[in-house]
């Protein structure tokens, strides 16, 4: 959530299992996510749009370059965590940026993670039947 050199500005973001580095600069709209293109790595339209939903609450669609690097979990939970990282890298780049996107909830991390499963039980919430005899 810091400005880098040569004018790149950096955000992580989280969600269950998945981290994303989002490194923004100015541009024309180039999205590139582990080193594919977005429609590439996304190929579902749900998981596109909400990449980039802050880019459309602040209007900088096709004003910034994003170089995303994204690990862990699965595609649902790795689109959440780069729509946070990218609030975060937006917000860094124009500080005023900070109240719109607080207010669509792009800046809070979403905390919810898989439950581990218990010993001695075969999942997370499920138990082994009871008998009385």
């Amino acid at each position: 959530m810091a400005k880098g050199d040569n004018g790149y500005f950096w955000g992580t973001g989280r969600r269950k299992k998945s981290v994303a580095q989002v490194r923004l600069s100015a541009g024309e709209g180039k999205i590139s996510v582990n080193a594919s293109l977005l429609e590439k790595y996304f190929p579902k339209e749900i998981q596109q749009i909400i990449v980039t939903q802050p880019l459309k609450v602040t209007e900088t669609l096709n004003k910034v370059d994003l170089l995303i690097r994204v690990k862990g979990g699965g595609k649902s939970g790795q689109a959440g965590a780069i729509r946070h990282g990218l609030a975060r890298a937006l917000m860094a780049f124009n500080e005023s940026f900070r109240s719109p996107l607080k207010k669509a909830g792009y800046l809070t991390r979403d905390p919810r993670m898989k439950e581990r499963k218990k010993y001695g039980q075969p999942g997370a919430r499920k138990k082994f039947q009871f008998s009385k005899r």
